[in-house]
């Protein structure tokens, strides 16, 4: 065990590279440039690729092309080039090639405030592009925290053969913090075929109940098909409606059927708790010092943190916040996870301390809006 002074995008490289990461495709953008630095300089030392794109969508396509050859595959963004990824990342949902975006928000909308921390994008990772399909998103709130959870964002992505959003913000990416860096890790590589399968090689047939695609590598002698458009067994485009009804079925099912493997969430100080703060990221820290604080007036209140961002540990939220009487939601937004707390709190008040101006929400801003409850 070895602890490292490390900043947050930094972490987000070295994490990335344990889990596996061979291939960086980006275009450099305010707060997640240091991502793309980072990868330039470590990934030819473990015999990995890094490019830099024209833009961002062409990155997000060469992370889909390297992660078909079977390399694992990472691409680093902010809010404005996030929302370019987004057709290709709706592709890569379709096809179901699994990869990485890492998304450092930042102040918007639009160019916004470049070095400015935010949460604003947490919708546009779940709803950003079209069509029905589930995603999958973390968020980590801590530097340390950031290298084992880039390393789970791989190993889901390979496990359910999809792309993974790591939702990062200015706050996280940019602070430095000592990071114990570990051997000892979990590395889950995506399932290959036997040689026997190739005679009659169909991984999206999944009429037998296989949710998770079992996909070759391009190049490696199994015949079949990879599009944006919908597909039977074989991967070639259909117009059978009940054949893609049941593709669209099976990419659902294979994340909402697994919620409980995907879904990751922390409570502190719940379990006398009156009064919860929903926070996540880096706005997590401020929350922490201000229930100490709190708890030194003798006010019981306690946080619930989704790590898990998308889909939302529904279930670990409500067990949490049985016995609660007030629930207030922190977030460097105008309020997007409030509307998940709001659609699961039924009853119970529901309170919002937000930001959206640049600046970062204070413990003492927490600790006022609380006792005004």
């Amino acid at each position: 065990m070895t602890k490292v002074l490390m900043q947050g995008n930094e972490a987000c490289v070295k994490g990335a590279i344990a889990a596996g990461m061979r291939f960086f495709a980006g275009y450099p953008i305010t707060p997640s440039t240091e991502i793309a630095e980072g990868s330039a300089v470590e990934l030819p030392k473990v015999g990995g690729k890094f490019i830099q794109m024209e833009d961002e969508l062409a990155s997000m396509a060469a992370v889909i092309g390297a992660s078909a050859a079977g390399v694992k595959s990472m691409t680093a963004t902010s809010g404005p080039g996030f929302s370019l990824k987004q057709e290709n990342i709706g592709y890569a949902s379709e096809a179901e090639i699994p990869c990485v975006i890492v998304d450092v928000q930042r102040t918007g909308p639009s160019t916004g405030m470049a070095t400015s921390p935010s949460q604003g994008d947490v919708m546009q990772a779940r709803w950003g592009t079209h069509g029905d399909h589930p995603i999958i998103a973390l968020s980590p709130s801590s530097v340390e925290e950031t290298y084992r959870l880039v390393i789970r964002a791989f190993n889901l992505s390979e496990k359910y053969m999809t792309p993974v959003i790591f939702l990062m913000d200015e706050i996280i990416g940019h602070m430095r913090e000592g990071v114990e860096i570990s051997n000892d890790i979990e590395v889950i590589d995506r399932k290959m075929p036997s040689e026997d399968q190739k005679e009659n090689y169909r991984p999206y047939d999944c009429a037998d109940g296989e949710l998770v695609p079992v996909l070759a590598p391009m190049g490696k002698g199994f015949y079949y098909n990879i599009t944006g458009l919908l597909h039977g067994g074989d991967g070639f485009p259909t117009n059978d409606n009940e054949v893609t009804g049941r593709q669209v079925l099976c990419l659902m099912k294979k994340i909402e059927d697994n919620r409980a493997d995907i879904c990751q969430s922390e409570s502190q100080d719940m379990d006398d708790a009156e009064i919860a703060i929903v926070c996540y990221g880096g706005t997590a820290r401020s929350a922490d010092e201000a229930i100490f604080q709190l708890r030194e007036k003798g006010i019981k209140v306690g946080m619930f943190r989704p790590i898990t961002i998308w889909p939302f540990p529904e279930e670990d939220f409500l067990k949490a916040t049985k016995n609660v009487k007030k629930i207030l939601v922190v977030e460097h937004n105008y309020g997007q996870i409030l509307l998940e707390v709001q659609r699961l709190a039924k009853n119970l008040p529901v309170e919002f301390l937000g930001c959206i101006n640049g600046k970062t929400i204070s413990p003492d801003e927490i600790i006022a809006k609380v006792e005004e409850l």
